[in-house]
């Protein structure tokens, strides 16, 4: 059959009509505006953490590791980066001339929207509404999708253990539900480190950088960073001198729950549009008439 001009512009008609169709008769499960993105809940903790009030004592760390029953002599401490072994991390030099190696405290960033969470395909890391990201040891297959997930490379796995398992901060979640406040921030001696409801830590932060009482860089590390982080950092030099990424504001998580949400309606969408496309053609050819064929065409 030959195909005209009004035949394919008929044809890209009736594939437009019921494109439109299955994306509207999709299940509703796979509307892409029934997935919320998440927020931060108005009741959820924080951390701050004013890297111009460290003096790299290293309590903190040492507190985190009494609290996880892991080591804590000075070589462990000194690890880099985040392991198994190490929870949290801290720089110990304080020489100004060498931004890169400020005493910093590092741990996992509990994000708002977690990407290790998203990636985990067996529920082993569960965002909770009060803020922790918290790790059930006992869901764990060892995929290790959460560390290829993680901008900030935290969770890494006990490579030296048979059947490897991550260990991570959970910003002391089970302190939190006792009613006190983590570890490392009973500890601390400076005030470096303050816990709360993340609105009011937001609004400390900037009352510090504002305030002209101290010497901040216009930027609260974590405040809009990926979606958002529980753990928010001030600091008198750029982040990226302290060896913090620079990352977008859009969660990898919000990212990938859009594309893989998505992807179900366009599927039913294009396989209607295609039966349309398959079923017009169809009926095309039916309705044309029989080519009639001459005798003297046959030879006859």
């Amino acid at each position: 059959m030959k195909l005209t001009r009004r035949d394919f512009l008929k044809i890209c008609g009736a594939g437009a009509v019921t494109l439109g169709v299955g994306a509207k008769f999709a299940p509703p499960a796979l509307d892409m505006g029934s997935q919320n993105v998440p927020v931060p809940p108005r009741n959820a903790s924080g951390m701050l953490i004013d890297t111009t009030k460290c003096v790299g004592c290293q309590r903190c760390q040492v507190a985190c590791q009494t609290n996880r029953n892991l080591p804590t002599d000075t070589k462990i401490r000194a690890l880099s980066p985040v392991s198994p072994s190490v929870v949290q991390l801290m720089n110990v030099s304080t020489d100004p001339a060498k931004p890169q190696n400020l005493p910093v405290k590092r741990q996992c960033m509990n994000c708002v929207n977690p990407a290790c969470v998203a990636a985990c395909t067996v529920g082993a890391l569960q965002k909770r509404p009060d803020g922790p990201v918290v790790y059930d040891s006992s869901r764990c297959i060892g995929c290790r999708y959460c560390m290829y997930a993680c901008p900030f490379g935290v969770p890494t796995f006990e490579w030296s253990k048979q059947f490897s398992l991550i260990s991570k901060c959970d910003s002391c979640a089970a302190r939190i539900d006792q009613g006190k406040v983590p570890a490392c921030v009973e500890a601390c001696p400076a005030n470096a480190l303050t816990f709360g409801k993340r609105e009011e830590l937001l609004t400390i932060a900037n009352q510090r950088i504002y305030g002209g009482k101290g010497n901040y860089v216009h930027h609260v590390y974590g405040e809009h960073e990926i979606g958002g982080t529980s753990m928010m950092y001030l600091a008198a030099v750029p982040f990226e001198q302290l060896g913090f990424p620079d990352l977008p504001e859009e969660a990898p998580a919000e990212i990938n729950a859009t594309i893989m949400h998505s992807t179900p309606t366009i599927a039913v969408a294009m396989a209607t549009a295609l039966s349309g496309i398959y079923w017009f053609v169809k009926k095309s050819r039916e309705a044309q008439p029989e080519p009639v064929v001459s005798h003297h065409e046959n030879g006859g």
